[in-house]
């Protein structure tokens, strides 16, 4: 029998007092999203309603739709050949199709534009080659809803891949080998037996995608696809209606957890119980024109999601009248890696305290504390940062009025011109990273080591410092570096909450391409996609350490 955990209580209040400032702060923009919506007045939104309230909503769902399926199709196709098939490259190709997760989708939204617009390079050379005019030929228009669904896809499909790799690969392989033994071939076999144990973590892949679809602001934003989040923002900006973008942003919030709400459920109701693995399942010799034909396969959207659009923003950054060296770039680059730093590590700090205030003093205030802060991921910045701004202004107006009134003296914005405002976003948009990264490696913490530190003198404080930190340094780690990474290439919130001339390489990225410098654009965002690069080979390496 496990020791039993002797609860001390010497210094757990200041530790449950930490973990409710995180939770309060978490659900602070959803309830003043709630409250704005419901105050403001509906011109706005009456006016959007009749006009293109309806259009957002169609293309967001399309878009998602969209999304969804050529995630799926691309993620678990690959997933399943790199793991259960043989063929010409799959070492390589099996690291290689995660690169893409590095760029941000609007970097590749401009890149892309360069290449295949109407003056780009591929439209040019064909003009030039076939002595075209242009009206003499058809081409896809890129900046278009299906060309945001392309630059989506070409991001995000290394999240179902990546869930869907370690299903396969999770799963035993006596259920698979007893199929091929009863007379299924392979391919039949997993669809009949792979996939469906896989269905999980296949469709929380794709859930995760869908809720990063509705999130995106700077694709949809480039390429004129007007969506919620678009909405949004015009509204806070264009329009100067507070209370008609805390309206959409309810109806986007309400979306969104509605996607959380699947992803909760399809995890709660699946139980898919192969047991531990009893073997490596022994990988296909695909025959004949078949290898290639999966060689090439994997090679596309590898090639589209990074190759292709490092050297097209490689070539444009040449031709660049931008300096990387200079002091006004030095500042951009500054800044973004103040905040990603400090973010990650004000994220990864509240992660500790509401991990840990779980397993000391497990109860509903301390799960629903923990409920509260993994909403952030289903919820995009633009939500969250108009529900930050909305009673911080109101704050600072009022208290600002009031010095005026008795003192005569103007206090400006003091919260909602701080740079703490902007980390206090980041944190509530992705402290469920560091959370999920937190409790995967607390799996591996027995209860019994933390009585047996208490039994030898050590309280709650001693425990995570002596106790748990060495064992969850590489956890809370990699939770620092994706949430660093999360944060570079953050646009939305950054774009609402930044202080006054403070800006970023995604900023100046954002307006560079609305200007239609895209040869300037191309500058920060390479730099955004080489910090990106850095949890992906770090990734990467884990991943070939763990090769089948």
């Amino acid at each position: 029998m496990p020791l039993a955990v002797v609860k001390r209580r010497t210094g757990i209040p200041a530790l449950g007092v930490a973990a409710a400032t995180v939770a309060a702060l978490c659900a602070m923009p959803y309830l003043a999203v709630l409250l704005a919506a419901f105050q403001g007045t509906t011109e706005t939104l009456t006016h959007l309603a009749d006009t293109v309230l309806a259009r957002y909503t169609a293309t967001t769902l399309v878009l998602v739709m969209t999304v969804g399926a050529a995630t799926f199709t691309i993620g678990v196709s690959a997933a399943w050949l790199v793991v259960m098939t043989e063929f010409p490259g799959r070492r390589l190709l099996e690291v290689a199709l995660v690169i893409p997760m590095a760029f941000p989708p609007y970097v590749l939204a401009y890149a892309y534009t360069h290449l295949l617009d109407h003056p780009g390079i591929v439209q040019a050379t064909l003009r030039a080659a076939m002595d075209w005019g242009p009206r003499d030929y058809w081409f896809p228009e890129i900046r278009s809803l299906g060309g945001a669904a392309a630059m989506l896809t070409l991001v995000l499909y290394p999240y179902v891949y990546l869930l869907a790799r370690a299903g396969f690969i999770g799963q035993g392989a006596a259920a698979f080998l007893t199929a091929r033994s009863l007379g299924r071939g392979s391919v039949r076999s997993f669809t009949s037996v792979s996939l469906p144990m896989a269905r999980p973590a296949v469709a929380a892949g794709v859930l995760l995608v869908s809720m990063e679809t509705i999130a995106d602001f700077g694709t949809v934003s480039y390429f004129g696809v007007q969506t919620f989040a678009t909405g949004i923002y015009s509204s806070w900006f264009s329009m100067a209606d507070r209370a008609a973008a805390a309206q959409l942003a309810l109806g986007l919030l309400a979306f969104a957890l509605c996607l959380a709400l699947l992803e909760r459920l399809n995890r709660g109701a699946a139980q898919y119980h192969s047991g531990q693995r009893q073997g490596t399942v022994a990988r296909i010799e695909l025959p004949g024109g078949k290898r290639w034909a999966a060689t090439a396969f994997c090679i596309v959207p590898a090639a589209l999601g990074a190759l292709i659009p490092a050297i097209g923003l490689a070539a444009m950054a040449l031709g660049s009248e931008q300096d990387i060296l200079s002091g006004r770039y030095i500042g951009f680059i500054r800044n973004s890696l103040t905040v990603a730093g400090v973010g990650a590590a004000v994220t990864v700090a509240a992660a500790v305290a509401l991990g840990t205030f779980q397993r000391i003093c497990p109860g509903r205030f301390s799960l629903s504390a923990l409920l509260i802060s993994r909403m952030g991921y289903a919820v995009p910045g633009g939500v969250i940062a108009v529900g930050l701004m909305v009673p911080l202004a109101a704050l600072d107006n009022s208290l600002d009025a009031f010095m005026r009134e008795r003192f005569g003296v103007s206090t400006g914005l003091l919260l909602t011109g701080s740079i703490w405002v902007l980390v206090t976003a980041y944190m509530i948009r992705f402290l469920a990273a560091a959370v999920g990264a937190f409790e995967g490696g607390m799996a591996s913490v027995s209860p019994n080591m933390d009585a047996a530190s208490r039994v030898l003198g050590r309280g709650p404080y001693g425990t995570i410092r002596h106790v748990h930190v060495p064992i969850l340094a590489p956890s809370l780690f990699t939770a620092g570096l994706i949430v660093f990474v999360d944060i570079m290439k953050e646009l939305p919130a950054t774009l609402i909450m930044r202080p006054f001339n403070f800006d970023t390489l995604a900023v100046q990225a954002f307006r560079l391409a609305s200007d239609e410098r895209l040869e300037g654009a191309a500058v920060p965002s390479l730099v955004l996609a080489a910090i990106g690069l850095v949890p992906v080979i770090l990734l990467c390496r884990n991943m070939a350490r763990r090769t089948t």
